[in-house]
C-alpha cells in the first residue's frame, strides 16, 4: 500500500505542495484587511511571533503524525495510538476536510466566474454594477454551481494523477506562476499616485489599535491561514521521504505562506487608498471593491487595467486551486486506503461529493431557502461550525495527543530523523505542544465564540 500511495519527488515538491495547500483566498484578503485593522506593522509583527510559537510548533505534530504512519490521517492517529480513542481525532481531520470543501469549492467556482469576465472585458462600470454584478451572479440557481463543478473538475484531474505526477507536478507549476502574477501586481500598484499612502497604512505601527483582542487576532489568522488540523498537512507529511527536514519544510512553508499575505497587502492597499477606497473585508472586498479600485486606478490605461484584472483572478483562481487539492486529497486518501479501492475510483466518490455538497451550499444562499441548519444556510452554517469548532479542536487535540500521550523517544526519533539532526529543539517543542499551543488555541476558541 506505501507503494502505491507514492510520494514527493524532491524537496521543492514539498515545499511548493504543502505551502500551496496552505495558501489560499484567506491570505488574499483577509490577511491584508486585519493587519490594516490592528495596527498595521505591529500587528505583522504579533502574527509573525504567534506562527513561529505557535504555528511551527502544531505543524509539526501533523507532520510528524503524517510521515511516521506512511498512511492517510485517520489511520495515521489511529496507528500512532494504538486503537485508543486518540484514533478519533484523524477521523475529525478527514471529516472537516470534507466539510469545509463543500462550501470553499462554492467560493472558489467564483473567481473562476470572475476569470471570464476578466477576459471577456465585462468588469467595467459604476460601483452599483459591480455589487448588482456580484450578486446577480450569486444569486443565480446554476452559474455559480457550473463553476463549482469545473473546479471540482480540474481538481479531479490533478488528483486521479497521483502524488508525483499529479499533485507535485500541478504545485511547481502553480505556486511560481502565483507569485509571478502576484510580484507584477504589487508592481503595478506601487507605481500608482498616492500608493504609499497604502503601504504606511499596511507597515506604520499604529500602537493605539494594539489589545488583548489584537493578540488573538493574530494567533488565529495564524492558526488557520497554515490549514492546521484539516488533515491536509498530515495527508501531505504521510507522502514526505524518510530524510525530509520537518523542522526546517515547516519554516520554509511558514515563510512562504507569510509571504503571499504581506504581498498581498502591498498590491490591494496602495491601489485601493490611491483613489479613495477603502478595502471591505470578506467576498465584497474580491468580487466588489477590487474591480471598482481597478476601474478607477487604471481606467485611463485600458490595456494596463485588462492585464491588472485578469492577473488579479487568475492569481485568486491559483490560490483557491491549490487549497481544493490538498482538501480533496485528505479524503481521496482516506477512501483509497481504508475501503481499498482504486485511486481513480476514490477520487471519483470524492468529486461527486464535493459537487453535491457545493450544489446545496451554493443553492442555500439563493432559491434553496430549506438548505439550513439552525438558523444559517448551509453554507454560511459549515463555514461557522469548521472555522469556530472542528479546527480549534482539531488543533487542540493534536498537541495533547503528541505531548502527552506519543512517547518522547518518538518525537525525537522524527525531528532527528533518528539522531542525525540537532536535538536540542526537541524539549522546547516539547513544552510548546503540552503547555502554550493548547492554551494559545483555547483563547482562540473562547475569542471566536465571543466569551473573551
Amino acid at each position: 500500500m506505501n507503494q502505491e500511495r507514492g510520494n514527493f519527488g524532491s524537496k521543492v515538491g514539498i515545499i511548493l505542495a504543502t505551502a500551496g495547500g496552505a495558501v489560499g483566498l484567506g491570505n488574499v484578503w483577509r490577511f491584508p484587511f486585519v493587519t490594516g485593522q490592528n495596527g498595521g506593522a505591529t500587528f505583522i509583527l504579533i502574527y509573525i511571533i504567534c506562527v513561529l510559537l505557535i504555528g511551527v510548533p502544531v505543524m509539526l505534530c501533523e507532520f510528524m503524525i503524517g510521515r511516521r504512519a506512511q498512511a492517510n490521517t485517520a489511520r495515521a492517529y489511529s496507528k500512532l495510538s494504538h486503537g485508543t480513542p486518540w484514533k478519533w481525532v484523524g477521523f475529525m481531520g478527514v471529516v472537516t476536510a470534507a466539510l469545509i470543501i463543500g462550501y470553499y469549492g462554492v467560493v472558489s467556482g467564483w473567481t473562476l466566474q470572475y476569470v471570464e469576465a476578466a477576459l471577456t472585458n465585462q468588469l467595467h462600470g459604476s460601483p452599483q454594477y459591480f455589487k448588482d454584478y456580484f450578486l446577480q451572479f450569486e444569486h443565480n440557481p446554476w452559474r455559480p454551481v457550473f463553476w463549482m463543478a469545473v473546479l471540482v473538475g480540474i481538481t479531479h484531474f490533478v488528483i486521479v494523477r497521483g502524488i508525483e505526477k499529479g499533485i507535485e507536478k500541478a504545485s511547481k507549476l502553480m505556486m511560481p506562476l502565483l507569485f509571478i502574477l502576484l510580484l507584477v501586481l504589487v508592481v503595478c500598484s506601487l507605481m500608482l499616485p498616492g500608493a504609499m499612502a497604502g503601504v504606511e497604512f499596511l507597515f506604520k505601527p499604529d500602537l493605539s489599535k494594539i489589545d488583548s483582542g489584537t493578540f488573538l487576532e493574530a494567533l488565529g489568522q495564524a492558526f488557520f491561514s497554515l490549514s492546521i488540523a484539516m488533515g491536509c498537512l498530515c495527508t501531505y507529511a504521510s507522502y514526505f521521504k524518510r530524510d525530509t527536514d520537518l523542522l526546517g519544510s515547516a519554516f520554509q512553508i511558514v515563510t512562504i505562506d507569510t509571504l503571499v499575505a504581506v504581498l498581498a497587502g502591498l498590491m490591494i492597499f496602495p491601489a485601493a487608498l490611491s483613489v479613495g477606497i477603502q478595502p471591505d473585508s470578506g467576498p465584497s472586498l474580491i468580487f466588489i471593491t477590487l474591480p471598482n479600485v481597478f476601474e478607477q486606478a487604471f481606467g485611463d490605461l485600458p490595456v494596463v487595467e485588462y492585464i491588472v484584472s485578469v492577473s488579479f483572478y487568475v492569481l485568486l483562481a491559483i490560490a483557491a486551486l491549490t487549497s481544493n487539492i490538498s482538501l480533496h486529497e485528505v479524503s481521496t486518501s482516506f477512501l483509497h486506503e481504508e475501503m481499498k479501492i482504486s485511486r481513480t475510483k476514490a477520487a471519483s466518490i470524492v468529486s461527486t461529493f464535493c459537487i453535491l455538497m457545493g450544489l446545496l451550499c451554493s443553492m442555500s444562499l439563493g432559491k434553496w431557502q430549506w438548505a439550513s441548519l439552525f438558523g444559517l444556510p448551509l453554507f454560511d452554517f459549515l463555514d461557522w461550525f469548521t472555522a469556530n469548532l472542528c479546527l480549534p479542536l482539531g488543533g487542540l487535540l493534536t498537541c495533547l495527543f503528541v505531548g502527552w500521550y506519543i512517547d518522547n523517544k518518538l518525537v525525537t526519533d522524527e525531528l532527528t530523523d533518528g539522531g542525525m539532526r540537532n536535538v536540542g529543539f526537541v524539549p522546547v517543542f516539547r513544552v510548546m505542544v503540552r503547555y502554550l499551543c493548547p492554551i494559545a488555541i483555547v483563547l482562540i476558541f473562547l475569542h471566536q465564540m465571543n466569551v473573551i
